[in-house]
């Protein structure tokens, strides 16, 4: 009976063991490559917030020719970060995103336009040429263009739209007035490049009343019918929210998992630092869970489009869901 019993446990500690090291695998694409706009997932990684909840978490970068809403729609990655204009967009084209967190409380995103050429308020923009990103981030803009009735078509009252690569050329070799940039990021290019700030003429979305939700967490809806997935996920929100948090405070070592996650080499400690800075005051006051309010006003934007929205009826609460979230952070 003794050996029998000894037998039983140790099978029972040997199957353990073998649950322990099984742990569940998930794939998250990211919006853009590798830096401190997706600090939290790399913190949560390398601090063994991962780790804790039994999660095997492989992180993918994107870059100029990775649309995240495609590489889910494919099936090559079980969450991603996107925007929340390009979600709707394309859940309203038939692929079922739904927000699971939001880990951006405020909206990053500006039009950096150079002070020499006259621009000082939208009402200067008619006859301009300004710089746009594209790949589902031109939605917001189009938005804005639409509420202040300017046509984006060019000519004397409407806006030339450049195509705008994700650098800031345009601004600096004199294609365009105004280009897109980030708080975080490309901003700051602009000033590495010799420009001061007193010679720029910056318009946040969100002073302008147009800012939508930015790098929000989306699954595809029919996943979450699977429980296995839905426990993953909330154990996945609450790891990256802990790594999210960890990296508002302590900044300067977010900065540098990042580097050391770089694979290509192509960042700077200089220039992740201060973008953790910055990304750090977008992500303040957000727990991960969205706010319904927020989620209206990103609508709202997104419907005021004139004749040519970018969406062309309310999604409904069903692009949103607070179970991840609810489970994970109560």
């Amino acid at each position: 009976m003794k050996h029998l019993k000894t037998s039983v446990i140790a099978g029972a500690l040997m199957a353990a063991g073998t649950l322990a090291q099984a742990a569940d695998e998930v794939t998250l694409q990211l919006k853009w490559v590798t830096q401190a706009q997706f600090a939290g997932y790399y913190v949560a990684q390398e601090k063994g917030f991962y780790e804790e909840e039994n999660l095997d978490v492989t992180i993918k970068p994107g870059g100029p020719d990775i649309a995240p809403t495609q590489v889910i729609a494919g099936g090559g990655a079980d969450v991603t970060v996107e925007w929340m204009p390009a979600a709707l967009a394309a859940r309203e084209k038939g692929l079922p995103l739904v927000n699971i967190a939001q880990p951006f409380k405020s909206s990053g995103m500006m039009l950096t336009c150079l002070e020499e050429t006259g621009v000082t308020g939208p009402e200067d923009f008619p006859g301009r040429t300004l710089g746009v990103w594209f790949f589902g981030n031109e939605f917001p803009f189009l938005s804005w263009m639409s509420q202040l009735g300017i046509p984006t078509e060019g000519g004397e009252d409407g806006v030339t739209v450049l195509k705008q690569g994700f650098n800031v050329d345009p601004l600096l070799q004199g294609q365009a007035d105004c280009i897109s940039t980030m708080t975080y990021n490309e901003y700051w290019q602009v000033i590495d490049a010799g420009i001061t700030p007193e010679q720029l003429v910056t318009f946040k979305y969100e002073d302008q009343g147009v800012a939508t939700l930015e790098d929000g967490l989306y699954v595809r809806e029919d996943r979450l019918e699977d429980p296995e997935f839905a426990d993953k996920m909330v154990r996945f929100v609450r790891a990256s929210m802990k790594g999210w948090k960890y990296a508002e405070e302590n900044p300067d070592e977010a900065a540098m998992i990042v580097l050391e996650n770089d694979a290509t080499g192509a960042q700077t400690e200089k220039h992740q630092k201060r973008m953790m800075g910055e990304v750090a005051k977008l992500t303040a006051g957000s727990n991960g869970a969205l706010d319904p309010a927020d989620f209206e006003r990103t609508v709202e934007s997104l419907l005021s489009g004139g004749s040519d929205p970018v969406i062309s009826a309310h999604p409904g609460n069903g692009a949103w869901t607070h179970a991840i979230t609810d489970a994970a952070l109560n």
